[in-house]
């Protein structure tokens, strides 16, 4: 486990040197600002370009889907900032496209027995305060497509079994498009898949990170529970071995 956040690594010794070898690379670059962002792709890897590309496919599966899209465990938020890009490039006018990540922004604050031995409390936390930051990443990055002045985002810091519920009594006309799980742990993961059921309508997707994942074998454990996994085909991405997704057809 890493030292600073408890995330689970699975890397040998000569992947994390090579890494560290790459963050140097990256913190020495001599591009100057007014070009950096137009060259981010210098710095990824396959793994994280095939996380990309997943999260593309499952925005394209929603475009004629009515509903807002939801991130349970953002964490540092590379997901909800994608969607927030894909929707002003795939529809840019739509408004009540809205974006909304849940997260803790604490790590786990509790695991079960039915998370395994490596999911432990306090796992994947982040920085202080860091759910201001990515606020402003947000803001930012809506900033670059038309209908600006049109807030579309929200970050809901705090447990997600609580603040989901909050959220839903805010906004009765909620209808949920596309949800991503990332919350790697049973009870979480149980509950709120329990709690969007009926906010979800034929066509929705709902994506997953760790199914099947013997890591943290909570996440498959609260589908089973919820939906059954008989009742949808459980398909994965070619590209990306571990995400996965289901779409609501009845």
């Amino acid at each position: 486990m890493s030292a600073d956040f408890n995330i689970v690594t699975f890397g040998n010794e000569s992947e994390k040197d090579r890494r560290s070898q790459f963050v140097e690379l990256m913190r020495r670059c001599p591009i100057p600002d007014t070009e950096l962002l137009m060259n981010l792709g210098l710095f990824l890897t396959p793994q994280t370009l095939s996380r990309i590309l997943f999260m593309d496919f499952l925005y394209k599966q929603i475009i004629e889907v009515q509903g807002i899209v939801v991130e349970f465990g953002c964490r540092w938020g590379q997901n909800v900032s994608l969607f927030t890009e894909l929707r002003g490039i795939y529809e840019p006018f739509n408004r009540l496209r809205k974006i909304v990540g849940f997260d803790t922004f604490a790590g786990f604050p509790n695991v079960s027995e039915k998370d395994g031995s490596l999911m432990v409390k306090g796992g994947y936390s982040v920085a202080p305060d860091y759910e201001k930051y990515l606020e402003e990443i947000l803001r930012f990055q809506e900033q670059e497509s038309p209908l600006s002045h049109i807030k579309k985002y929200e970050v809901v810091k705090g447990d997600a079994t609580v603040t989901l519920d909050n959220y839903l009594e805010r906004h009765p006309e909620t209808i949920i498009a596309l949800a991503y799980f990332d919350l790697d742990i049973y009870e979480p993961t149980y509950k709120c898949l329990s709690k969007i059921k009926n906010y979800l309508t034929r066509g929705s997707v709902i994506g997953f990170d760790e199914l099947n994942d013997q890591a943290c074998p909570g996440e498959t454990t609260a589908l089973k529970e919820v939906f059954g996994l008989n009742r949808y085909a459980i398909k994965r991405f070619p590209y990306n071995s571990r995400t996965s997704y289901i779409i609501i057809d009845d």
